[in-house]
């Protein structure tokens, strides 16, 4: 019996992902992925089982912890890593504010944080590959990078200091101190992820799914109370039927009004929204005009 092998835009997506994984695996001698537990990283992860299938996984899970996280996400991510069998290490913004070398400024979350634990992360391991899961329509500074993203002796990113890529040929050369940032996923969008998320089955958070939530209004934004997060005296919380469309610091990631409760439900929503996941909700990117890139001139992944 013949079987048929639907070769969709998804599939090319998919096996440019993996040329991109494999191509590190032979370049790199210490690469490490970047897993938060959200929809993106959990897409990077399920590709990069499928390139080394039946192989392990070749390298470790690297998560940059602000601290303050939906409780849905981090369970979530250490089940993951227990079935898989993964090596999950750990970079803790609250150890580098206890030592002093970041300063938390109250209100300002802790995203901005994890620049300096990420770059202390990669020298501790010795890193010189880290895998992100980025995509072009996140945020227009997204769009600037190339598939390999090099950083200097700093951490820092140059976008005019960035190699060719013409006929997707990459070059990883690096001196000691230096590392690439590598980006899969940079071809695809938001729908593109819940189209792979719906074809694959691959699991997520409840939380990017329809439920239940206390939530308030602040500078425009759905913000869910969490024991990181309380509204002012000016904030009236109420309770609503809400979803996440992205995850991060619990104390800026805000929500957004919806009924789907399904994959397929999602698909449908994100088809017909006019307004990046990261627009929408997340509040550390409407510091400025360029808050995404200017983060990641110091080092932001």
């Amino acid at each position: 019996m013949t079987t048929t092998y639907e070769l969709t835009h998804l599939r090319g997506l998919e096996a440019e992902a993996v040329h991109v994984f494999r191509e590190v695996a032979a370049c790199f001698e210490r690469p490490a992925l970047l897993f938060s537990g959200g929809k993106d990283s959990a897409v990077m992860l399920h590709v990069a089982l499928k390139a080394f299938w039946p192989a392990p996984l070749p390298f470790p899970v690297l998560h940059v912890d602000t601290g303050h996280n939906f409780a849905e996400v981090i369970d979530f991510r250490d089940r993951t890593v227990e079935r898989l069998g993964l090596e999950l290490l750990v970079g803790s913004v609250q150890d580098d504010i206890d030592a002093g070398r970041s300063v938390e400024r109250p209100g300002a979350g802790r995203n901005r944080l994890q620049t300096r634990t990420l770059l202390r992360s990669i020298a501790e391991h010795r890193f010189d590959a880290v895998f992100g899961g980025a995509r072009r329509d996140e945020e227009k500074a997204r769009a600037k990078e190339r598939v390999f993203s090099f950083r200097d002796e700093f951490g820092q990113w140059d976008p005019r200091n960035q190699r060719p890529e013409l006929w997707h040929l990459y070059n990883g050369r690096h001196r000691e101190g230096e590392h690439i940032r590598v980006f899969p996923l940079s071809d695809w969008t938001e729908l593109d992820i819940w189209q792979y998320v719906l074809d694959e089955g691959i699991e997520l958070p409840p939380i990017y799914y329809a439920h239940r939530r206390t939530v308030f209004e602040r500078d425009g934004m759905l913000l869910a109370t969490n024991p990181h997060l309380e509204p002012g005296e000016d904030e009236q919380p109420y309770e609503a039927t809400v979803r996440f469309r992205t995850v991060g610091d619990a104390t800026c990631t805000g929500c957004v009004p919806s009924t789907a409760s399904t994959v397929a439900d999602v698909v449908a929503e994100v088809a017909a929204a006019r307004v990046t996941e990261r627009g929408a909700t997340r509040a550390d990117d409407r510091i400025s005009e360029a808050g995404l890139e200017d983060r990641k001139r110091e080092g932001y992944f």
